[in-house]
């Protein structure tokens, strides 16, 4: 399993010694449709990012210093760093214009076994974890109109979060195209409230609503611990950021289209989210808005009587998009992980009449709805959030490592050194920073998860015993010929 994908690594790198870079070979190894603009990049990271984190994050920022003006400095610096790291994952996605995010990264930097770290974490835990949290969001907020005076049945909850993510994830495997309008769709939309709430913030202020902005550092409680879980949560609202990476390959004129995405859309959503913020407390003390249960829908009670119905609305149009963008996204890389042979096989192949990574989709899918089985998964996400950090540093590094020793690679962007030796060092105190200021034993065990995967690499990818094969090989072949997929080389060889 594997053996040809490392077949073709081995003559990609016989290429790049005479100054050619990765992407060159790429198309060699996949037949995705290229269906991504520079539009619909945009929309996806803009319909990525801005899902329920700004809904509900504020307060958790607010908590964390304490006063109106740091938290707005949080949000505003979230987003610088956000658009840092981006640019980094830029120079990165257009020199290995492969899709799957950090994984073909860490593979090029430090080899198969961080890379494989990376994605048995991402597969197994954050990114199927994620997308549930996401859509037990819209659930509960699609759910709560019908329910007025008390909490929806957990039931109704999650049958209602399982529902989304079967429609979610049949959009997305049924085609590349229809899971990129139903996100344009989702964004504009989103960006409907999105716009009622920064206009409404605006004219509060213009009618004079500033008192909550006088000495807005007064009572704030700065601390390198306090900061550091500040921008922990500003940054889980801001995740999402370098999606597009793993969809390079899907990407129309990546070298163009993937920078100008990052350029225009992670500062377009700052400066959002510093609106919203301020929109926020035009109607609500600081005090308030920690007490707020849901930060937006007491807005919309304050402000938008008798019209307040729109935001609940809205704001499930913003988690749902929120979703199929990660679904989007995130099936790429078990695509690619399963194309370097280090998940099944049949992960890495796609269906020859949509031409999408579709067992990757359901795969993924069907790990997120097991996630919402369990009762509340919202702490087991709060403790392996910081394993995301674990590998964006990671990845960062492999980009400063790659600067010396892969110097004959093509940059067609090149990010000045110092961004990201930036990103790195502030990757390193998000990592630390939860840990040293409240030391517990899940962090140790998340720790212990990521390595795990050294167990499963060395026996199922290094010595690729006979006897899991043999188990999944009539598999693979009845949910082949179930899926209508096969191998990407088979593909390419019929359209060549």
């Amino acid at each position: 399993m594997g053996e040809k994908s490392l077949r073709k690594r081995k003559g990609e790198d016989t290429g790049e010694e005479d100054g050619e870079s990765i992407q060159s070979h790429e198309p060699q190894t996949t037949n995705l449709q290229k269906e991504v603009g520079l539009i619909s990049g945009i929309c996806m990271i803009v319909g990525t990012i801005i899902g329920s984190g700004i809904f509900v994050s504020p307060k958790s920022v607010l908590a964390n210093v304490g006063a109106v003006g740091p938290c707005l400095t949080t949000w505003a610096a979230c987003g610088v760093l956000a658009t840092l790291g981006a640019l980094c994952f830029a120079e990165l996605g257009t020199m290995i214009t492969k899709s799957g995010g950090e994984y073909p990264y860490l593979m090029e930097a430090f080899g198969p076994i961080p890379a494989f770290l990376f994605s048995w974490t991402s597969l197994i835990v954050t990114k199927p974890s994620s997308f549930a949290i996401i859509c037990l969001s819209f659930a509960e907020y699609a759910s709560a109109p019908f329910y007025p005076g008390c909490d929806p049945p957990q039931v109704v909850i999650k049958c209602l979060a399982a529902a989304a993510i079967v429609v979610i994830t049949l959009v997305n495997s049924l085609s590349v195209k229809l899971g990129s309008y139903l996100q344009n769709f989702l964004t504009a939309a989103k960006m409907i409230i999105v716009t009622i709430i920064i206009v409404s913030g605006i004219v509060l202020l213009a009618q004079g609503k500033t008192e909550n902005f006088k000495d807005s550092f007064k009572d704030s409680t700065i601390s390198v611990s306090s900061i550091s879980l500040a921008f922990y949560n500003g940054l889980w609202a801001y995740d999402g950021w370098n999606q597009l990476n793993y969809i390079t390959e899907e990407l129309k004129n990546p070298y163009r289209n993937l920078p100008l995405s990052i350029i225009i859309g992670i500062p377009l959503v700052t400066v959002c989210y510093v609106l919203i913020n301020i929109s926020y407390f035009t109607v609500m003390t600081s005090t308030e808005l920690l007490q707020s249960q849901a930060v937006a829908v007491t807005f919309g009670d304050r402000v938008l009587y008798p019209a307040s119905w729109i935001v609940p609305l809205f704001v499930v149009f913003s988690t749902i998009g929120s979703a199929n963008g990660t679904c989007f996204t995130a099936g790429r890389l078990v695509y690619v992980a399963g194309r370097e042979g280090h998940m099944l096989k049949l992960l890495s192949y796609i269906s020859i009449k949509r031409l999408t990574p579709a067992p990757a989709i359901i795969f993924y899918g069907i790990i997120a709805i097991i996630y919402i089985i369990p009762g509340d998964i919202n702490t087991l996400i709060n403790y392996f959030s910081f394993a995301v950090w674990i590998f964006y540093g990671a990845t960062i590094l492999g980009l400063i490592v790659m600067r010396f020793t892969r110097k004959e690679l093509q940059r067609p962007i090149r990010v000045p050194i110092v961004i990201p030796v930036i990103v790195l060092l502030v990757a390193v105190l998000l990592v630390l920073a939860p840990i040293i200021s409240a030391p517990e034993l899940p962090y140790l065990y998340c720790v212990l998860f990521i390595l795990s995967g050294l167990i499963v690499y060395v026996l199922f990818v290094h010595f690729k015993f006979d006897w899991p094969q043999k188990i999944s090989e009539p598999i693979t072949m009845h949910l082949q010929m179930l899926l209508e997929v096969v191998p990407a080389e088979e593909v390419t060889e019929q359209d060549i």
